[in-house]
C-alpha cells in the first residue's frame, strides 16, 4: 500500500490490477490507479442507510464498489474519460454487485441534467488547481479541476442531493477552508471532518469531509496512517480499512 505524500495521491500498487477482499480492480489503461485517497473515502463514508448513491468521477469504479460492498443501495457512477469508463464498467460487471451499479460515460455537468435525486453523493475530485499540467491528457483531466471546478461540483451536488442527503469527499488539507466557504453558498455545511496525516511527524495533507444541508455541530477527529514507522499502520487505519485490504 502507498503513502499519502506531497500533493499527489500515491499509488497503492503499480500492477495492472489490485485485489481487494471482495472485488478486483483492473487498472491497466486508466490514468489514475487505485490510490490511498479513494480507499480512505470509500471506507470512511457513512452510508447511513442510503438507498441511492452517486459516485462522481468514479475512475476505476473503486469507490462505487466499496460502497456497494457496504450497503444495499442502488449506485450510479459518472466517468468522463473513455478508458477509465471501460475499465470501471469491466470491474463492475465482474463484481457481485453489478445489478446495483450503473455507470455513465458522460461529464458530471451533463449528468446533472437528469434531475435525479440521491441520498448520498461521493467524490474524489480533481483538485490540483493551477499546478503543472501532466503531458498525458488523460492524467491531466483526472488530476486537474479544469474539467470539473469546485463551483460546478457544488452546483451539481446542490441540484442532485436529497433534502436530508449527505455529500462526502476527500480534499488536500490546504484547500479545506476555501471549499467549505464555497459550499455554504449552496447551503451545504460541514457536519463531519477527519484530518489525515501520513505519519505522526508529518503535517496533515488530506481531509475527509461530510456535508449536509443543515448546520450541525461538526464532529472532528484525526487519522494517522502510519504511527510506528514504515508500513506500521495505526489501529484506527487498520480498523477503517480491514473490510477491504487483503492484508488488514
Amino acid at each position: 500500500m502507498g503513502r499519502l505524500g506531497g500533493a499527489f495521491t500515491v499509488l497503492i500498487m503499480s500492477n495492472d490490477y489490485f485485489q481487494f477482499k471482495q472485488f478486483k480492480i483492473i487498472q491497466e489503461k486508466t490514468a489514475m490507479k487505485v490510490g490511498t485517497d479513494g480507499v480512505l473515502l470509500g471506507a470512511w463514508t457513512d452510508i447511513q442507510n442510503s438507498k441511492s448513491i452517486l459516485d462522481i468521477g468514479t475512475g476505476t469504479g473503486l469507490i462505487a464498489l466499496m460502497l456497494a460492498q457496504k450497503s444495499n443501495a442502488d449506485i450510479e457512477a459518472v466517468e468522463i474519460n473513455n478508458e477509465a469508463f471501460f475499465e470501471a464498467e469491466q470491474n463492475i460487471v465482474n463484481s457481485k454487485w453489478d445489478k446495483r451499479i450503473k455507470i455513465y460515460n458522460i461529464s458530471f455537468q451533463e449528468f446533472c441534467k437528469s434531475n435525479k435525486k440521491f441520498d448520498l453523493i461521493v467524490t474524489n475530485p480533481p483538485y490540483f488547481i493551477d499546478s503543472m499540467k501532466s503531458p498525458e491528457l488523460n492524467r491531466t483531466i483526472a488530476r486537474h479541476n479544469n474539467e470539473l471546478s469546485y463551483k460546478d461540483l457544488l452546483l451539481g451536488v446542490d441540484a442532485l442531493l436529497n433534502k436530508n442527503g449527505i455529500f462526502c469527499l476527500i480534499l488536500p488539507y490546504e484547500q479545506t477552508n476555501k471549499f467549505l466557504n464555497m459550499a455554504q453558498d449552496y447551503n451545504l455545511f460541514c457536519t463531519k471532518k477527519t484530518i489525515v496525516k501520513p505519519t505522526l511527524n508529518k503535517q496533515a495533507n488530506r481531509v475527509l469531509l461530510e456535508l449536509q444541508r443543515t448546520k450541525q455541530i461538526i464532529i472532528e477527529n484525526e487519522l494517522i496512517i502510519e504511527d510506528k514507522g514504515r508500513h506500521q499502520y495505526s489501529k484506527e487505519y487498520i480498523e477503517l480499512t480491514k473490510d477491504f485490504y487483503l492484508k488488514m
